[in-house]
């Protein structure tokens, strides 16, 4: 068995506040990394910030900031967001860092020097939020960015290219000769389709910005962001450097190196990295794990469609267990997972209260109630159902490894709630308060409360990677103080101390879904409110902007309040000759009734949406001042009315 492991996460954007979305991979590396070290490999794990680009350039100068403070107060945040999710990081690096930039400086040379990079010049379409320059034939309408959808800029400088079609049929052959390259198989497809649909030669500088790296041997060349964020991978190990150990060991020497990125940066790891790499001689150690993303019933989170979640908001309430667990489990490997507060609230109530933590305080409970808190002994004589647990126990522990050894996490976890789940039934059809009732049955209830216990203890050790802090609660309580088991030797039967088993608190309490859905609308109702009154004293439009809005006079018909939401009211409005249904979240001001017959401002050219379950044709304008609300009414006019 290899005994060493690198995982990576793709670095950071240090342009804002970190998403859910980007703490997946951090959060997915993190898990596969303790597991490793569960395995008894010698484990490193790097995460980091890309700090360099036109993006954060542009982003200090709104923030009125320099760009080094800016990455500066970035990075520190990050860093405790890391530290409060229990991300255990080996390396954080950050492409401002100097040695990286000496390390990156030097590599462009090299690659000059060899012909495998060029000057020439470039134009065309560029998108500075994704730091990527698109062909037409790529672009969406209007020339936006086929990735984040924001307009591109027409881009002609001067600029270094890397030869990218000089190594294409050599990286085609290694992928063909590494059917585990890429995984999974759909995007490796991807992947050798791009190439064989012909690899044009990549832009690898600019000049119209200064934040970044510049090329020594032309100043005026800024290093393009994938050469620099890149080699990263190899500048955290040391690489070029006298102090190289870690680059010797981690790279040179191990078959165990994996490259976790979103599908978004699928061609820059799998096409671009390898070819930089080939042409530096280096040798093409590791494997890229290629994950979806995380989407909202609105599709891709962004901050500026208004449907980003941040982790935090949920840590907060939650913890930060509940947090790790949904993302691990909520995204299989390859596909896209959906983030929604229903979603979170059904995994937390059905699988961590009552599946998981129910079990624990139940059987703590018993043990304390039938064995004066002691676990019996392992030597006892066992039954059936008792042979029939522990054999299940050993079998999902071989499980759980061999999909997590194969980056499936999401697998692994459903094997070790297969488990769990066995457990509760297990104390179903053993009935250990039947067994309390007959002195002559005790035997078997020390046996039945030993197995319960072991079964915890297998099950903390399982869950260890993800759910840090609740499997050093259930060992605690166990008085289980080797909490760095080897996973690799874990195996059911270990011996119980003497002392008490003692559960200081239950794990996870259910929750109302009503309420919890309810707090997190007043939540997103606060940050659109902040956000308009932001805009109302920062942001100036054009009369142009104002056009795009079509409001008009509408006849509320019909009213009545959302099935599914207490703040919410469903209304039919008449526009003209049209009928609209719309919901808005006045329930709270006005009853249905009084609503009926009222003229009020509506915006027509509002995009459909669904609003809990329920299809929303517009918008309502409402006046408000602090707990006040009042809708905005015309007294005279038709419904219809074109309001200038």
């Amino acid at each position: 068995m290899c005994k060493k492991c690198y995982v990576t996460t793709p670095i950071y954007y240090a342009s804002g506040k970190v998403q859910i979305g980007n703490t997946y991979t951090t959060v997915a590396c993190d898990t596969f990394a303790r597991f490793n070290r569960q395995m008894g490999r010698n484990t490193f794990y790097l995460t980091g910030m890309d700090e360099h680009g036109q993006k954060i350039e542009e982003a200090a100068i709104k923030a009125n900031m320099t760009p080094q403070a800016f990455v500066d107060k970035v990075a520190a945040e990050t860093k405790e967001l890391w530290k409060v999710m229990k991300i255990n990081y080996d390396g954080f690096i950050r492409t401002t860092d100097k040695h990286h930039e000496e390390i990156v400086a030097r590599v462009f040379e090299r690659l000059l020097a060899n012909d495998d990079i060029y000057l020439g010049t470039y134009s065309g379409n560029y998108c500075v939020s994704c730091e990527t320059f698109f062909t037409k034939s790529q672009l969406g309408e209007n020339d936006t960015c086929p990735d984040c959808g924001k307009p591109t800029k027409v881009v002609s400088e001067e600029s270094y290219f890397l030869r990218l079609k000089k190594y294409a049929t050599q990286l085609l052959t290694y992928i063909k000769e590494h059917p585990n390259f890429i995984c999974p198989e759909t995007r490796r497809n991807e992947v050798i389709s791009f190439i064989e649909s012909g690899l044009e030669d990549l832009c690898v500088s600019r000049t119209s910005f200064n934040w970044g790296i510049k090329v020594p041997s032309n100043p005026k060349h800024i290093i393009y962001v994938w050469i620099d964020a890149l080699f990263n991978y190899l500048t955290a190990l040391g690489y070029d450097t006298k102090e190289n150990q870690l680059y010797k060991d981690f790279w040179l020497n191990n078959n165990r190196i994996y490259h976790v990125v979103g599908k978004d940066i699928l061609r820059f790891h799998a096409i671009y990295w390898p070819i930089m790499l080939m042409a530096l001689d280096i040798p093409i150690r590791f494997k890229l794990i290629v994950h979806g993303w995380i989407l909202t019933k609105e599709g891709k989170m962004s901050k500026s469609r208004g449907n980003a979640v941040y982790p935090m908001d949920l840590i907060s309430r939650y913890g930060v267990d509940a947090v790790r667990y949904y993302l691990v489990k909520e995204l299989p490997l390859g596909n896209d997972g959906l983030f929604s507060y229903e979603r979170f609230v059904e995994r937390y109530n059905y699988e961590l209260a009552n599946d998981l933590g129910n079990l624990v305080s139940r059987s703590i409970s018993m043990i304390n109630k039938y064995c004066d808190g002691i676990v019996p002994s392992n030597q006892l004589p066992t039954s059936v159902l008792d042979e029939s647990l522990a054999k299940f126990a050993n079998e999902t522990i071989t499980k759980t490894i061999q999909c997590f050894e194969q980056f499936k996490l999401q697998d692994g976890i459903g094997e070790t709630w297969q488990l769990i789940r066995r457990v509760n039934k297990y104390i179903d059809e053993t009935a250990p308060w039947v067994l309390a009732k007959d002195q002559s049955k005790k035997i078997d209830l020390d046996s039945v409360m030993y197995h319960l216990a072991e079964a915890l203890r297998v099950i903390a050790i399982l869950i260890a990677p993800y759910l840090v802090d609740t499997s050093n609660k259930i060992l605690q309580a166990l008085n289980q103080t080797n909490t760095n088991m080897r996973l690799d030797q874990l195996q059911f039967g270990e011996k119980f101390s003497n002392e008490k088993v003692f559960l200081k608190e239950n794990l996870f309490q259910r929750l109302d879904m009503e309420k919890e859905l309810e707090y997190f609308a007043s939540q997103k109702q606060n940050e659109i409110k902040e956000k308009l009154e932001s805009n109302t004293v920062k942001v100036k439009i054009g009369i142009e902007d104002f056009n795009k809005i079509s409001l008009v006079v509408g006849e509320i018909i019909e009213c009545k309040k959302h099935q599914n939401a207490n703040k919410l009211l469903v209304s039919k409005v008449k526009i003209g000759q049209e009928i609209r249904q719309i919901v808005s979240g006045i329930a709270n001001f006005y009853h249905p009734d009084e609503l009926i017959g009222k003229k009020v401002i509506v915006v027509e050219n509002l995009a459909p949406s669904k609003i809990r379950g329920v299809e929303s044709q517009g918008m309502l304008l409402c006046a408000t001042d602090q707990d006040k609300l009042e809708l905005v009414e015309v007294r005279n006019l038709p419904c219809g009315s074109i309001v200038r």
